[in-house]
């Protein structure tokens, strides 16, 4: 009896220590605004002003499960499972998947760093995305560069992907990922591969990444495009390849943050612009079957009070479509209030503006639908709330 006893002490008392080890995580965040735009095109003889409700306007609502198991010397099994909404009407986003921001599975170690594999972020949107506005809490979504052509914005993630992160080794970090095309006898058809590294000291923050994408689009140069490999259904462009490369740098002192990002990417066997291009409606399309988007942005933001930010950025976009060339300037500004740690309430505004006699019209991401001309007004009031 005292041994039957013993035993189930013991049982409890190391399923108590198992359970201290593992831990599961809820979180989210929730985006909900208000905004007016300008100008948006109805068809081809109509456009006009619109106010709507929307979603996401600086930060993509989501929820998400997040684990951990300590496996001891260091290592981990860890897990993220991440689902995109929308606020105002309670729609699942990255085209209606059900964990469409974030899906992996892996392994962490404190040494060597981490090996997960799932559907995951490129280095564009680990390693430059932060030195952005567009991949921050200062601008997100409606900051991004023309049609978000350098993805700095995560308007697609990748599938079939396996990934290496590192530790920290004294202020350097680098990473890389490859989406499998999951496809027998097509082992380029719809593929991806990326790369970066940052590096920390004091204030000074810099980072460089490359990302390519092969047969990322069905179009007439690729009609065998594998629908099941590594971007499908929220790809930005339908191109035979896809290569995008970037680097910037921020540096921080006291209260204010300063930056410079430049990006550039190239676009071969180009057909247009995906529908599915962070909430466009409709495609637009390109005159040519080559393309390259050469993104220059200067920003700033300042903490006026521990519960007042503002933060601002200029961004020059130059495109060149063969023998034509568009040029868009876009200038973004935001302020934000903080009622808690957790909720605060912002208003931003965007104004971009293509060259006058520019083929594409402007459009600035994620209100929904491009101008009817050549520029587009959008201002955003809304609350974000994180749990």
């Amino acid at each position: 009896m005292k041994k039957t006893l013993m035993v189930a002490a013991l049982t409890g008392v190391f399923a108590t220590a198992a359970h201290a080890q593992s831990s599961v995580t809820l979180y989210g965040l929730i985006d909900a605004g208000i905004t007016y735009t300008n100008n948006q095109h109805v068809s081809n003889t109509q456009h006009g002003a619109n106010v709507a409700m929307t979603s996401g306007s600086v930060n993509g609502s989501r929820f998400g499960l997040r684990g951990a198991e300590d496996l001891g010397g260091g290592l981990k099994a860890i897990f993220t499972l991440e689902n995109g909404f929308g606020i105002n009407d309670g729609t699942l986003k990255q085209n209606s998947r059900l964990f469409g921001r974030q899906a992996f599975v892996g392994l962490s170690s404190d040494q060597f760093g981490a090996v997960t594999l799932g559907r995951q972020y490129d280095s564009m949107v680990d390693y430059v995305g932060p030195l952005a506005l567009t991949g921050t809490q200062y601008g997100g979504t409606q900051f991004a560069h023309p049609f978000d052509n350098d993805n700095l914005n995560n308007s697609f993630r990748i599938n079939n992907s396996i990934k290496y992160q590192s530790a920290n080794y004294g202020g350097f970090k680098l990473g890389a990922l490859y989406g499998f095309s999951n496809q027998a006898a097509g082992f380029a058809n719809n593929r991806a591969y990326s790369a970066g590294a940052s590096y920390n000291w004091g204030g000074l923050n810099v980072a460089a990444a490359y990302m390519q994408l092969n047969s990322n689009g069905a179009n007439s140069a690729a009609a065998a495009f594998n629908s099941g490999g590594a971007v499908t259904g929220d790809n930005t462009f339908f191109a035979q390849r896809q290569q995008t490369w970037g680097a910037g740098a921020n540096y921080a002192f006291g209260p204010a943050t300063v930056g410079l990002v430049y990006s550039q990417t190239n676009l071969h066997g180009l057909a247009g612009i995906s529908q599915g291009a962070s909430g466009q409606t409709g495609g637009i399309g390109f005159p040519t079957n080559s393309a390259q988007f050469q993104n220059f942005e200067a920003n700033a933001r300042y903490a006026l009070t521990p519960a007042i930010s503002i933060a601002g950025a200029y961004t020059y976009t130059r495109a060149n479509l063969s023998s034509t060339h568009i040029h868009w300037n876009q200038v973004n500004l935001q302020t934000a209030y903080a009622l808690s740690k957790r909720t605060d309430v912002y208003l931003q505004g965007v104004y971009q503006a293509a060259n006058e006699d520019s083929i594409v019209p402007a459009y600035i991401n994620g209100v929904g639908t491009a101008s009817g001309n050549n520029k587009q007004v959008a201002v955003t009031a809304g609350l974000r709330h994180r749990f």
